[in-house]
């Protein structure tokens, strides 16, 4: 079961699910996928990159990193993280 952290929201989970599933993604693109906001999209998968579930190879790209498919094998508790990554 996956431990979620209070400022998650049921989004985070469908980006990273999105994210493991199609390796990479643009918000634009996880945004049509999810049939979300392009806008809202983005400003979750920057707070999901703040807290290391996401990385940002280049800008605007995104894939999902090993403590985020951590998280979503439910080998991670997700209110461990700090804001910064670690």
């Amino acid at each position: 079961m996956r431990k979620r952290a209070e400022w998650m929201t049921r989004a985070d989970d469908e980006i990273l699910e999105y994210l493991a599933s199609e390796t990479a993604g643009t918000p634009k693109v996880i945004a049509d996928a999810l049939d979300r906001s392009n806008d809202y999209i983005g400003v979750r998968c920057r707070k999901l990159a703040s807290y290391g579930l996401v990385e940002r190879p280049s800008r605007g790209f995104y894939v999902i990193s090993d403590t985020g498919a951590s998280y979503l094998d439910g080998e991670l508790d997700a209110s461990s993280l700090t804001e910064d990554g670690d």
